[in-house]
């Protein structure tokens, strides 16, 4: 675990049992130590910490996936792995609750291969999703991650605004009513994305800051670079926007240049 001895090197701490954490993590042991390794992007260690309950259980095997995408999200590299894992989380799964979670994942999958370049799998994301949506009944709590990806396929593939904010709505309302911490992060910064889009910049400075405030509070490290970007972009004072960019250029150094995609914007 090199890398995780590395990107711990002055880094704060995530979330102590007792305060805010991350959703889920219960008490678990084993899902603290997974969000620990998650939130500081090690997610191979955390994917190999899943592995022996993922072999027999759809739970695990799920989770196990959603990590491993994330990190092709986040890196542009860990495909084959994350395919795999997600093979085994669909072979696993029984009932619609549990395919629907996996159609969601070959979407999200399928999606970010398509969105950073790697293969055009934009069909493949389109009908994922759409049996994700038919599988997963209204009151899933998967719903909202399904509302909010169909939400990044309406924004940065269809380049279909309006049916965007209203997905991103509905899932934002979803994470709050399911009490889902990590997904009204996403929520609100596409929603602010949105706003900012429309030139409601007083919106989006809202949405940008309720994103890096639940972020910070939670500990999801990975992710807070973006969050201080995002809201650097929509800052009115230079001094502050820049001092936001340098604490997101920081963290990205800290983090050994993740997110790829944002440490090309923001290190020299």
């Amino acid at each position: 675990m090199a890398d995780t001895a590395m990107r711990n090197a002055g880094l704060p701490e995530p979330r102590r049992s007792g305060e805010p954490g991350p959703d889920p993590q219960e008490d678990d042991p084993l899902e603290r130590a997974v969000w620990r390794l998650r939130s500081r992007a090690c997610w191979q260690d955390a994917a190999a910490l899943l592995a022996r309950r993922a072999a027999t259980e759809v739970g695990p095997a799920l989770r196990r996936t959603a990590v491993l995408v994330e990190e092709c999200v986040f890196t542009a590299r860990g495909w084959e792995p994350a395919e795999d894992a997600l093979r085994a989380a669909e072979a696993l799964a029984t009932d619609d609750e549990e395919r629907g979670a996996a159609a969601c994942e070959r979407g999200h999958l399928a999606y970010a291969s398509t969105l950073l370049g790697v293969r055009d799998r934009a069909d493949e994301a389109r009908s994922a999703l759409g049996r994700a949506a038919a599988l997963l009944g209204p009151y899933s709590p998967t719903r909202p991650l399904l509302d909010f990806r169909r939400g990044l396929i309406a924004q940065h593939l269809s380049d279909n605004p309006s049916d965007a904010t209203a997905a991103f709505q509905r899932a934002h309302a979803g994470a709050a009513a399911h009490g889902d911490r990590l997904l009204l992060s996403f929520t609100w910064r596409h929603v602010a994305a949105m706003a900012e889009h429309d030139g409601r910049l007083a919106e989006a400075r809202h949405g940008f800051a309720e994103s890096l405030r639940i972020r910070e509070e939670l500990g999801y490290l990975v992710g807070i670079a973006p969050a201080l970007a995002s809201l650097a972009a929509v800052t009115e004072d230079a001094t502050e926007a820049a001092r936001l960019r340098a604490e997101a250029g920081r963290l990205v150094r800290l983090l050994g240049g993740v997110p790829g995609w944002l440490a090309d914007q923001l290190l020299p």
